[in-house]
């Protein structure tokens, strides 16, 4: 990332230490629940921040072609304001409706049709703001093709706003990347926390290890992580059977034992002999009864298009009956895009492989790293990872390690099996998968009791922090170098504190600037 200027370093601890930025739990105008809020309306009250801001969107601007300016109804019209004047450049206001008297005008100012309009704007999340504004110049016979912004939350707002003809250039503080303009950099929240971090304003805070689930839930962007995590925090376990056997009827009735104990039971139908679509209704009906997700373990690995059809149709049409699958990224982001197309209408899931327990694994380094980029970048659909320790400290990412015995060893084809103890407690992984420790067992429903009180136990200690917990490192954090510090002071006025607020948001978005 590269270094900001000292005038946007105090810009941002100025918006700082002004309050121009809330913690809690807010929902956007665009829908989007976030723990950050920032209400730059207050910025009004400190005209020399004022100033600072119109000197950094004038800044940006140089480059549009624009006759007048016009703040996006209400938060911007200041910034447009002090635009204008410090610039000598001659603005005009948007209403947000029109008077039922007078000259009902909603464009107030004098301009001339063909006029070129730059729209200013406080923060974008969806873009639908500075959209709806356009359109309204436009229907005046204003000229609208450019945009300023001081903040990008980074939801695809410029994207959208793009498909309106109209180009955003946002405040700098993202390193340019190959290809791109200085007006093609954006504020960032992840940047605005480095500037804090930089500024001694933040500190250590505590590993999202020591969340609860329910807490954790509340924060994911997926209907589908929530539902899980909600799930494991009032189950009360962390427990997952791999039912590896080989017909429908021993898959219903390992299902039917272990179903009390466990979140999530996983399957792989492409090995039963027998497999039918009246054996996954029969799943389903046994998954309600004891409040347990599906999750078929296909592990695709194709193009998008051919995934697509892989997951939602052949012979056994996964996205009906399974809550949860999982691909490996090697064919890329289009995998993900793929998968989605079939699943996030249905409300399902998916995990993706970033990496595996068996001996001389290919996922790990870069693949596994580039994998953490692709899930926080689609954390609409991807709840988290298969893995061996964690790899993210994104609250919503939940990790999922196979491979789980009582004892340690490996196996005659390089399995390696860790204890629920070490995967839970010291790696801090979210799940245990445990397969032949509990199908192979005499009792399979004491042995995933058993397994469950010993996994909860691990969630315990982690929690704790009692655990040995090896620090991570960079790659194996997505590429974030501020993966475990947030804000030092409480959050006044709301239910959740600073620390979780700006993990929740600096995981969100760190990864994709790597």
């Amino acid at each position: 990332m590269a270094a900001a200027t000292e005038e946007i370093k105090n810009l941002v601890v100025g918006l700082y230490e002004v309050g121009a930025v809330k913690f809690g739990e807010f929902k956007l105008k665009s829908g989007i629940m976030s723990p950050v809020y920032f209400d730059l309306r207050v910025t009004v009250s400190y005209p020399a921040l004022l100033q600072q801001i119109a000197k950094q969107l004038w800044e940006i601007s140089k480059d549009a072609q624009h006759d007048v300016l016009c703040g996006v109804p209400y938060t911007a019209l200041p910034f447009a304001t002090a635009m204008s004047i410090m610039n000598g450049k001659p603005m005009v206001v948007r209403r947000k409706e029109a008077k039922d008297y007078g000259t009902k005008k909603m464009v107030e100012g004098v301009f001339s049709r063909g006029c070129k309009c730059l729209v200013v704007e406080d923060v974008v999340t969806s873009g639908a703001s500075v959209m709806e504004t356009a359109r309204s110049l436009r229907e005046e016979g204003l000229d609208v093709i450019d945009a300023v912004v001081l903040l990008d939350r980074e939801q695809g707002g410029p994207d959208r706003i793009k498909g309106e003809g109209v180009t955003l250039r946002s405040v700098c503080l993202r390193q340019r990347r190959e290809g791109e303009s200085d007006m093609d950099q954006v504020l960032t929240v992840s940047t605005f926390i480095a500037v804090l971090q930089e500024k001694n304003l933040l500190d250590e805070a505590t590993s999202v290890a020591k969340m609860s689930y329910g807490e954790r839930a509340g924060m994911a962007d997926s209907n589908m992580a929530k539902e899980l995590l909600t799930l494991m925090e009032s189950k009360q376990t962390n427990l997952s059977v791999a039912a590896d056997v080989n017909t429908c009827a021993e898959v219903l009735q390992l299902a039917e034992a272990v179903g009390p104990h466990i979140c999530l039971f996983k399957t792989h139908v492409d090995v039963l002999a027998d497999f039918s679509l009246a054996f996954t209704l029969e799943l389903q009906k046994i998954a309600d009864k004891h409040r347990f997700l599906i999750f078929e373990d296909r592990k695709f690995a194709d193009i998008g298009n051919t995934v697509a059809m892989q997951y939602g149709g052949g012979v056994y049409r996964i996205a009906d009956w399974s809550h949860i699958t999982n691909a490996h990224t090697v064919p890329g982001p289009g995998i993900i895009d793929g998968l989605a197309q079939v699943g996030k209408p249905k409300g399902r899931g998916l995990l993706l492989l970033g990496q595996m327990s068996s001996s001389g694994t290919l996922a790990d380094g870069e693949y596994t790293k580039k994998t953490v980029e692709m899930a926080v970048a689609r954390r609409d659909f991807c709840i988290g990872f298969i893995c061996t320790s964690r790899l993210s400290e994104d609250p919503s990412m939940i990790h999922m390690t196979p491979g789980v015995q009582l004892e340690e060893g490996t196996d005659s084809l390089g399995q390696r099996y860790l204890t629920p103890e070490v995967v839970i407690g010291e790696r801090t992984s979210d799940v245990i998968i445990v397969g032949r420790g509990i199908y192979k067992a005499s009792d399979p429903a004491a042995a995933a009791l058993q397994y469950k009180q010993r996994g909860w136990a691990g969630r315990d200690e982690a929690k704790k922090g009692e655990g040995k917990g090896r620090r991570r490192s960079k790659s194996e954090l997505g590429g974030g170098e501020e993966g475990d510090k947030v804000v030092r002071r409480s959050s006044k006025g709301c239910g959740v504190s600073r620390s979780t607020c700006l993990l929740t948001l600096k995981t969100a978005y760190t990864t994709r600037l790597a």
